[in-house]
Protein backbone atom coordinates (compact mmCIF):
# COMPACT_ATOMS: atom_id res chain seq x y z
CA UNK A 1 0.00 0.00 0.00
CA UNK A 2 2.74 2.49 0.49
CA UNK A 3 4.33 1.37 -2.75
CA UNK A 4 0.61 2.32 -4.61
CA UNK A 5 0.74 5.94 -2.18
CA UNK A 6 4.86 6.72 -2.74
CA UNK A 7 5.75 6.30 0.95
CA UNK A 8 7.66 4.96 3.19
CA UNK A 9 6.73 2.42 6.02
CA UNK A 10 6.32 3.98 9.42
CA UNK A 11 7.25 1.42 11.75
CA UNK A 12 5.43 2.97 14.56
CA UNK A 13 2.13 2.34 12.30
CA UNK A 14 2.53 -1.34 11.72
CA UNK A 15 0.80 -3.62 13.61
CA UNK A 16 2.86 -5.69 15.88
CA UNK A 17 4.03 -9.07 14.71
CA UNK A 18 3.53 -12.24 16.93
CA UNK A 19 7.27 -12.02 17.66
CA UNK A 20 7.01 -8.64 19.08
CA UNK A 21 5.11 -10.13 22.14
CA UNK A 22 6.18 -11.38 25.50
CA UNK A 23 6.67 -15.06 25.25
CA UNK A 24 3.88 -16.17 27.32
CA UNK A 25 1.49 -14.06 24.70
CA UNK A 26 3.08 -15.99 22.52
CA UNK A 27 2.05 -19.49 24.05
CA UNK A 28 -1.49 -18.02 24.13
CA UNK A 29 -1.92 -16.99 20.49
CA UNK A 30 -0.51 -20.22 19.50
CA UNK A 31 -2.94 -22.06 21.95
CA UNK A 32 -6.08 -20.21 20.75
CA UNK A 33 -5.42 -21.30 16.84
CA UNK A 34 -5.04 -25.01 18.27
CA UNK A 35 -8.16 -24.74 20.12
CA UNK A 36 -11.90 -26.35 18.35
CA UNK A 37 -14.44 -23.32 18.15
CA UNK A 38 -17.99 -23.95 19.40
CA UNK A 39 -20.86 -22.28 17.44
CA UNK A 40 -24.57 -22.28 17.99
CA UNK A 41 -26.65 -24.70 15.80
CA UNK A 42 -29.73 -22.74 16.16
CA UNK A 43 -28.60 -19.35 15.92
CA UNK A 44 -25.16 -19.57 14.15
CA UNK A 45 -23.64 -17.68 17.07
CA UNK A 46 -19.92 -18.20 17.79
CA UNK A 47 -19.94 -19.10 21.54
CA UNK A 48 -15.81 -19.61 21.81
CA UNK A 49 -13.03 -21.84 22.39
CA UNK A 50 -13.72 -25.10 23.52
CA UNK A 51 -11.56 -25.35 26.55
CA UNK A 52 -11.36 -29.04 27.57
CA UNK A 53 -8.55 -29.58 25.57
CA UNK A 54 -6.49 -26.68 27.13
CA UNK A 55 -4.44 -28.87 29.02
CA UNK A 56 -3.12 -31.14 27.47
CA UNK A 57 -2.23 -28.67 24.75
CA UNK A 58 -0.27 -26.25 27.24
CA UNK A 59 1.74 -29.63 28.03
CA UNK A 60 2.20 -30.32 24.57
CA UNK A 61 3.37 -26.88 23.62
CA UNK A 62 5.70 -27.13 27.37
CA UNK A 63 3.87 -24.20 28.37
CA UNK A 64 5.59 -23.52 31.96
CA UNK A 65 3.09 -20.58 33.13
CA UNK A 66 -0.22 -21.43 33.06
CA UNK A 67 -1.69 -18.98 34.60
CA UNK A 68 -0.61 -16.37 32.53
CA UNK A 69 -1.08 -18.01 29.66
CA UNK A 70 -4.63 -18.80 30.47
CA UNK A 71 -5.27 -15.11 31.58
CA UNK A 72 -4.05 -13.59 28.06
CA UNK A 73 -5.63 -16.59 26.55
CA UNK A 74 -9.40 -15.43 28.09
CA UNK A 75 -8.33 -11.94 27.07
CA UNK A 76 -8.21 -12.95 23.23
CA UNK A 77 -11.33 -15.12 23.22
CA UNK A 78 -13.39 -12.20 24.43
CA UNK A 79 -11.92 -9.90 22.03
CA UNK A 80 -11.95 -13.24 19.23
CA UNK A 81 -15.68 -13.48 20.15
CA UNK A 82 -16.96 -9.91 19.87
CA UNK A 83 -14.82 -9.60 16.35
CA UNK A 84 -16.43 -13.06 14.90
CA UNK A 85 -20.18 -12.22 15.91
CA UNK A 86 -19.91 -8.72 15.10
CA UNK A 87 -19.22 -9.50 11.74
CA UNK A 88 -21.46 -12.21 11.59
CA UNK A 89 -24.67 -9.52 12.69
CA UNK A 90 -22.62 -7.24 9.76
CA UNK A 91 -23.13 -10.31 7.34
CA UNK A 92 -26.76 -11.14 8.48
CA UNK A 93 -27.69 -7.46 8.63
CA UNK A 94 -26.70 -6.96 4.89
CA UNK A 95 -28.38 -10.59 3.99
CA UNK A 96 -31.59 -9.25 5.20
CA UNK A 97 -31.32 -5.58 3.83
CA UNK A 98 -30.97 -7.51 0.11
CA UNK A 99 -33.68 -9.67 0.81
CA UNK A 100 -35.96 -6.74 1.35
CA UNK A 101 -35.01 -5.40 -1.70
CA UNK A 102 -35.79 -7.99 -3.87
CA UNK A 103 -39.54 -7.80 -2.74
Amino acid sequence: MCHELEQEPDPDEMPPEIGDFPLEIQEAFVTHAMLPDRWDGASGSYMGKDWSPLKDLLDINGVEDHKTVCFFLKHIESCSTININAELKRKQDADRRRSKAKK
